[in-house]
């Protein structure tokens, strides 16, 4: 795989930390398979993430969000009270870190765990301000304002 050094550029821009810090990130396989999600779309600004994590507990999870970057860990607990043996261990209960990457305006609306599923529904509110609005044209004529200025003798 080709790597590129954004160096260069880190030292003539201003301001465009976050898109190289993204463009880094593309470029490096950095994200490992465990644990599975979807992404999907549920309304036209309204999105859900569905992160598979099997076995682990309410408790055990957590769900930060901070400025774009939505971080979805996982830490199981040993469980020491066990007076079983475990003779194979195919249930993977291994600790996980899993970001996502938040576009502008996106936040976190409610998380719920069911069925070995961690469902996180977010939503898109752009605030009124960035929002386009109609503007009214005027039918009749524009009168042209005619500013009379005073000459200094």
């Amino acid at each position: 795989m080709r790597t590129y050094d954004l160096t260069p550029f880190y030292r003539s821009t201003v301001g465009f930390d976050r898109l190289f810090n993204l463009l880094d990130q593309a470029g490096t396989d950095g994200s490992p398979g465990y644990p599975p999600y979807n992404i999907e779309r549920t309304g036209e600004n309204a999105y859900r993430i569905t992160v598979a994590v099997s076995g682990f507990a309410k408790d055990e999870l957590s769900i930060v969000a901070k400025e774009n970057t939505l971080t979805i860990k996982g830490e199981k607990v040993a469980n020491e009270n066990s007076k079983s043996e475990v003779l194979y261990r195919g249930i993977a209960a291994r600790a996980f870190e899993r970001a996502f990457q938040l576009a502008d305006f996106v936040q976190v609306k409610d998380a719920s765990l069911e069925n070995g599923l961690l469902h996180v529904d977010l939503v898109r509110e752009i605030p009124e301000a960035k929002k386009p609005r109609q503007i009214a044209i005027n039918a009749g004529a524009a009168k042209a304002q005619v500013i009379e200025s005073s000459v200094a003798a």
